[in-house]
Order: structure tokens, then C-alpha cells, then sequence
């Protein structure tokens, strides 16, 4: 396997990182991979990580739920009925703050929530650079999903969205300009990521569903999001939370931690959840972000 390493904090270009933590892939290949932690900034990486196409391999699981369409064990089901309540809920929040005609969706996966704006009469564009994953986004939506941002010239929306995907990009600052060129003047962009100060990742540590190495190369706390907005030349208008993540992502974190669901292990979950909201409710540090960003 061929990796790289990350010398430059890509927030604030310190060139110091301290040891963080050591996780598990405990989806697909079961390797160790370091966290390390600007210390300037304090922004998390994954480093030493696969290169670009070694990457590609550790997506490739029936196990990997993001681009699965059916559920197969219990933790998939819980996602999957959260999944449908959560593509109800992002819809409403959008409206909330914009009266949306378009909608591109960046890393739209499989296409659920793109099926969702159709539905609501929304032009809709999705890009998304898998294969597998583009092709079950066309056959649901009938759209012509891109491969790249370049594939769409010069055309501009009114929302552009990007679920949980930023945590996977590797050129963060310059992909975020690149994207927003895509914004009209009086767009909004909505980001969400997971958070690393939430209450259920100092729980669960190296086992917190969050980190998900090492697939996911970067991990976001309120501070470094708003400086990398900033450089990116975005204006941050607000940060809403994603309560319903706190759960899942405990029950999953439980999971590898125990090794396998018990009833005691749910219960423990679920109560881990319940609590990171409650404490979340002080300092808003809820297990996932959406922020919300205009150019």
C-alpha cells in the first residue's frame, strides 16, 4: 500500500502535529492508522494515510453503509430508518432559511437525498466521483449524475450541499473555492462533518465511529470549520446540529468497542447519545455540524 503523509496543517500551515490517537478500520481491513493534531489549531489528520488510489480499496464493502441500499443487520436498519427521517428533516431545514429552485448535491452518494429535493419539484444536479455509487444514484433519480465539478461548465445553484463528505475530500480550502464557484451571489452552502469534542467521541476514544480511518482524512471542531470557511472566503451564517447522529454513531462506537450488540451494549449506546445532546445543549458540541455558509 502506498500512503502520504501531511506535513502542513491545511488550516493554519503550522508544521508541528502532536500524537492523538491510534484507530481501527473496523470496516473493512482491520489496519491501525495514527491520528495526529495540529498544535497550533488543534485540527485532527489522519497521517501517514493510503494515497489516492490506495484509498479507493478501503470503500470497496458491502459492509461500507454509505453506499448500500438495503440493510442487513441491525445497525444498518437503525441507519437505514434514520436515514429516511433525516432526508425529511434536511429538506425543511433548507426551506428554513432559502426558498431553493436549485440544488447541487456534492458526494450525493447513492441519491436519497437528491430523490428527496425531486420530490419536492427542486432542479436537481448531484456529483459524486465513485462509480458503483453514481450508477445506483442514476438508476434511482434518472439523473445525469457527474463525476467531477468540472463536468458542470458554468453553472451556478441556489443550495449546494455536501453530507457528510467534507471529512473525505483531500484538498479542503482549494475543493471548498472550487465548489462555491458554483454558488449564486445569494446562495447557501450546508456542510455537515462530525465532530471530535462532541461528549460520545471522549467516550468511545479510539473506537468512535466518527473517525472512521482512513477514510476519513480530516476531523473538524467548531474552531477549525469557521477558519476554514474563512479561507476558503465564505462567510458562516449560522451552525445547526445533527442530534440524531449521536445516537447511531454510539450505537456503531459500542459495537467496536464490545465487539458485538448486546442488550446492555444498546442501552449503554443509546444512553451515551442521550447524554452527549444533553451536554451538546451547553456548548454545542453535538456528535455532527451542519454549518451554513453563504459566499
Amino acid at each position: 500500500m502506498a500512503t502520504e503523509s501531511i506535513d502542513r496543517c491545511p488550516i493554519c500551515s503550522n508544521t508541528e502535529f502532536e500524537p492523538f490517537l491510534f484507530c481501527t478500520d473496523f470496516t473493512t481491513s482491520h489496519e491501525t492508522f495514527e491520528l495526529q493534531k495540529c498544535s497550533t489549531c488543534f485540527f485532527v489528520v489522519t497521517t501517514p494515510r493510503p494515497d489516492a488510489a490506495s484509498l479507493l480499496k478501503y470503500y470497496d464493502s458491502a459492509r461500507y453503509i454509505s453506499h448500500a441500499g438495503k440493510s442487513s443487520v441491525f445497525l444498518d436498519s437503525i441507519y437505514l430508518f434514520a436515514r429516511n427521517f433525516t432526508l425529511r428533516w434536511k429538506t425543511k431545514l433548507i426551506k428554513k432559511y432559502i426558498s431553493p429552485v436549485s440544488i447541487l448535491d456534492y458526494g450525493c452518494g447513492t441519491g436519497e437525498f437528491l430523490n428527496a429535493c425531486l420530490s419536492l419539484g427542486l432542479e436537481c444536479s448531484g456529483v459524486e466521483p465513485s462509480e458503483g455509487a453514481m450508477v445506483k444514484a442514476i438508476s434511482l433519480t434518472k439523473l445525469n449524475i457527474k463525476a467531477s465539478l468540472s463536468e458542470l461548465e458554468d453553472q451556478e445553484f441556489d443550495v449546494i450541499t455536501l453530507w457528510h463528505v467534507l471529512e473525505h475530500i483531500p484538498n479542503l480550502t482549494e475543493k471548498l473555492v472550487e465548489i462555491t464557484h458554483h454558488l449564486k451571489e445569494n446562495g447557501m452552502l450546508f456542510v455537515a462533518v462530525p465532530n471530535y469534542l462532541s461528549y460520545d467521541a471522549d467516550v468511545y476514544g479510539e473506537y468512535w465511529a466518527g473517525f472512521d480511518v482512513p477514510r476519513h482524512l480530516w476531523h473538524f471542531s467548531k474552531r477549525t470549520m469557521e477558519k476554514l470557511f474563512a479561507n476558503a472566503g465564505l462567510r458562516l451564517k449560522e451552525i445547526q446540529p445533527m442530534k440524531l447522529d449521536a445516537f447511531y454513531v454510539s450505537l456503531l462506537s459500542q459495537k467496536y468497542k464490545s465487539g458485538s450488540h448486546t442488550p446492555a451494549g444498546i442501552l449503554t449506546a443509546l444512553i451515551n447519545g442521550l447524554v452527549s445532546n444533553w451536554k451538546a445543549k451547553n456548548n454545542t458540541n453535538y456528535s455532527s455540524l451542519i454549518y451554513i455558509a453563504t459566499r
